[in-house]
C-alpha cells in the first residue's frame, strides 16, 4: 500500500522535512499493515451489559455559593460580571 505522507502532512498542516518523509511513510505503512491483520471483532459483548445497566443519577437542586461571594474574588467587575482581557480580535 502506497501512502502519500507529504499530502497527509499538508492536509494536517504539519511541516515534515523532506529527508524524514520516507521514514514516516514506512512507519505509516507498518501501522496500516498491522491494523489490517487484526482479527475481526464479534458483536457479542460490545453492547451494554444487561445484568449491570447504567444508572443515571437524579438531578438535585443543591445550594451553591452566593454570587456576591464569588465576585468578591474577581480583580475587576463591570455590571455584575467579571472583566477579562480581550482574547479574540
Amino acid at each position: 500500500m502506497q501512502i502519500d505522507i507529504a499530502h497527509i502532512a499538508r492536509l494536517s498542516r504539519l511541516a515534515i522535512e523532506e529527508d524524514k518523509l520516507p521514514k514516516f511513510q514506512s512507519q505509516m505503512e507498518s501501522i496500516i499493515t498491522m491494523v489490517e491483520q487484526l482479527p475481526p471483532m464479534e458483536d457479542a459483548g460490545i453492547g451494554l451489559d444487561p445484568e449491570h445497566p447504567m444508572q443515571l443519577r437524579k438531578d438535585e437542586v443543591k445550594p451553591s455559593m452566593k454570587r456576591d461571594e464569588i465576585l468578591k474574588n474577581a480583580p475587576q467587575m463591570q455590571a455584575g460580571c467579571v472583566v477579562v482581557p480581550k482574547t479574540v480580535e
